[in-house]
This record gives C-alpha cells, structure tokens and sequence, in this order.
C-alpha cells in the first residue's frame, strides 16, 4: 500500500530551494517520493468494461447522491465514459445535484413502454460530454408492477449494445432502505460503494447493507466514511475512520471530512469536484475516485502529532 504524506515542511526537503538564494544547489540527495495519486498520469482501469457500480447505504441522508454525483463527475473528468442511473423511484434528487433537472424530459419507464429512445432518454452534461445521466422514473410517480431488477438488468445490456460504445462505468444511486428499490438497485452491480457517517445508527444499517450485498453475489465492496469531523474525533465525541473500518471490516475507498460548501453546491446543482478553488471535500472525491478507477483502496491510520499541528490528513492516510 502506498501511503500519501502531506509535506508540512517544505525547508525540511532536499529539493527545497529558497527563491532568493544566490547559489541554488546543483547537487541533489535521492529521495523517495511516496504518492498514492500521480497526477502526471491517467490512472490505469482495471476490470472488464463496463464496470458497474452500486451506491448504498440502507440509511438514508448519509450521503449516497452526493457522492454519486462527485464520484461520477470526477471520473469523467479523468477521461472515461459514465452512465449514471437515478435508481431512487419517485424520490430522485441525482439531476438537482447535476443541474439537470430542467432537460430530463423522458426516463426509463418511457424507455420500457416504447414512448422513447433510450438515447433520447439520456441527458449529456454539457460540461462533460462523456458523462450521462438516466432517470428511472419522473418524481412522484409509480413503477409497473413488472418492473425490477430483471428490468434494470436488461437497460444495463442495452446500454452495452449502444452504437455510441460501451460505457467504462455505470454507476447506480441506490435509494434509501433494503426493500424493492433497493433489491433492484442491487442486481446489476458487480461492485459496491458503501457510504456511511462515523455515527452508530448509520453503522449499523452500513453493516446489515454489506450482509445483503454479499448474499446477492456482489463481493467486491468498498466503504465511504462521509462527514467526518477532526474535532470531534480529537474531544473523542465521533468515532475515528480506525473504529469505523474495524466495525465493518471494509476496504477503505475515502474518508470524505465534513465541509460547508457541501450545502452550497447542491443548492446550486454544481458538484463539488468542478469549485475553483477546490474544496477539501471535492478534492477527497477526486481521490476516491482514483482509486476506484484502479480497484485500489487506502488505510486509515493515526498520526501522533503536536495538537497545533493536527488536521484533517492527521487522522486517515492514504
């Protein structure tokens, strides 16, 4: 495992070269330079295309949109097509977070009685080309009685038959709870992304999803620890990301802190990962997103340090 260490002391590096210094040196020590993300490349994709990926986390209000929508930007911002399905029927909030809600004009269910195309049914984001979204239903309206998981298998083979190609990723917002939605949620996926908040109600459903998962084949699971507070986890009034990932016993996909512009940007329907300057929590989707590109995961540990020196990359590593 490659662990990512923040340079706190710049001086304290052997490249390190005052901007004022009259000799700047000519001869260099060799380092070791650890880095979990290398911006200079593009991260490898690892496993069959499409890669098709759940998000869950049986309770509701933890954070499953949001990262779908930050998580799904960020990898097409690293150059791979994605399809991301609202599964949550006739409750969906994925095109508000996009700032798409004014251009879904057909869904799934229109897709399935033959009112539409499935390409007239997808909405292409404007400012990412590669990126698309699928709506289920339209809000507060019903499913057929036939529709389930079988239906939302045969939409992911439709979208491998697309002339356009196939998709790298097809990500999938599960709804809230482990009734219907979510069995039909569930059943395409090969992979899971678990979201959950260091709280003990949020735990506890984040441990009776991962059993579900497990019993319907998916084995490939991977935890988000969203809205974490360093100072709360330094008073001892929050679980750390170490309690969480023991609890669980889940790789570790990104630990996500908590951050006010979380709130601003859904009310503009502008993803976190597009801010300039970037956000602290835009920047660890990014990272989130790497590592799902790559099947990797990262290791939460505890760094001793003077208390006027602790952040946020104190209390998880990469």
């Amino acid at each position: 495992m490659i662990s990512l260490q923040p340079l706190t002391n710049p001086k304290a590096s052997p490249l390190y070269v005052h901007p004022f210094s009259p000799k700047p040196r000519t001869k260099f020590k060799p380092i070791s330079i650890h880095s979990l993300l290398q911006y200079n490349r593009k991260p490898q994709l690892a496993g069959e295309t499409p890669r098709v990926v759940v998000i869950t986390s049986g309770k509701g209000g933890v954070g499953k949109t949001t990262t779908t929508a930050n998580i799904g930007l960020s990898l097409a911002r690293l150059g791979f097509s994605v399809v991301a399905i609202d599964a949550d029927v006739g409750l969906r909030n994925l095109d508000l977070l996009l700032g798409l809600e004014n251009r879904v004009n057909y869904t799934v269910v229109e897709v399935l009685n033959g009112d539409c195309r499935l390409d007239q049914a997808l909405v292409r984001d404007k400012r990412w080309s590669n990126f698309e979204l699928l709506c289920i239903s339209k809000p507060r309206s019903k499913l057929p009685l036939g529709f389930g998981g079988k239906a939302l298998i045969w939409l992911v083979e439709a979208l491998k038959a697309r002339e356009e190609g196939v998709p790298d990723f097809i990500i999938i917002d599960c709804p809230a709870g482990i009734d219907a939605g979510f069995i039909t949620a569930i059943t395409p996926a090969n992979e899971a992304v678990l979201v959950t908040t260091p709280d003990i109600t949020s735990l506890r459903d984040a441990d009776r999803v991962t059993g579900l998962l497990e019993c319907d084949g998916i084995r490939d699971i991977k935890m988000i620890v969203n809205r974490v507070r360093t100072d709360m986890i330094k008073g001892e009034d929050m679980m750390s990301v170490l309690d969480v990932q023991e609890m669980l016993g889940l790789p570790l996909l990104g630990v996500i802190p908590e951050d006010t512009e979380v709130i601003r940007s859904t009310n503009r329907g502008y993803p976190l990962v597009l801010n300039k300057p970037p956000a602290l929590a835009g920047l660890a989707f990014e990272q989130a997103a790497w590592r799902l590109v790559e099947q990797d995961s990262m290791k939460a540990v505890m760094v001793e340090e003077e208390p006027k020196k602790r952040g946020f990359f104190s209390f998880f590593g990469g």
